[in-house]
Parts: C-alpha cells; sequence; structure tokens
C-alpha cells in the first residue's frame, strides 16, 4: 500500500546540505521505496542525495512523499519531523 503525503519545509537553508543528508539517511533507515518531489511534478528516489539536492526545494515549498513498503507510515512520520524542524532545533 502507497501512502503520500505533502508537507511545508521549515528549515531556513531549504533541502541542501545538512537538512538533505538528514532527510537521506532516514529515507535508508525504513524499508519502504520512498519519492519526493515538488506536487505536481515528477518525483525522484529518495534515497539519492544528489537528486533530493537537484530538486532545489527551499523554506517554505511544499514537497510530495509517497512511501510504499512495510514501514512506510513510520518512514513519513520521520520524514515529516525532518522537514518540519528549524535547522537550530535539529542540530541540538
Amino acid at each position: 500500500m502507497s501512502l503520500e503525503r505533502t508537507v511545508t519545509l521549515v528549515p531556513e537553508a531549504g533541502l541542501h546540505a545538512r537538512p538533505a543528508s538528514k532527510f537521506v539517511e532516514a529515507v535508508n533507515d525504513h524499508e519502504a521505496e520512498i519519492s519526493i518531489g515538488r506536487p505536481g511534478e515528477d518525483p525522484v528516489q529518495a534515497n539519492s542525495m544528489i537528486a533530493v539536492t537537484s530538486l532545489g526545494i527551499d523554506h517554505g515549498d511544499e514537497v510530495h512523499l509517497v512511501a510504499d513498503g512495510e514501514d512506510a507510515e513510520a518512514a513519513l512520520d520521520e520524514l515529516e519531523r525532518i522537514l518540519t524542524t528549524p535547522e537550530e532545533e535539529a542540530a541540538t
């Protein structure tokens, strides 16, 4: 079963560098196929740092996540937490 979620990005730096690294690490920690993209655009595989950063997603942009697999809901919960936590809070 495929689960979907749309999230507004909070980290000031957008989905670049540290937030993207944490995001991709979390994707790879789960038993689910996950994709990410802007709503209405073709998504990319979320387990690739290059693919994720190439989206150019900035603070305040919406992203659409799709997860399919054993722990899809847990994966989406963790990814939403990463995407909606200000970077200064995530660093602590």
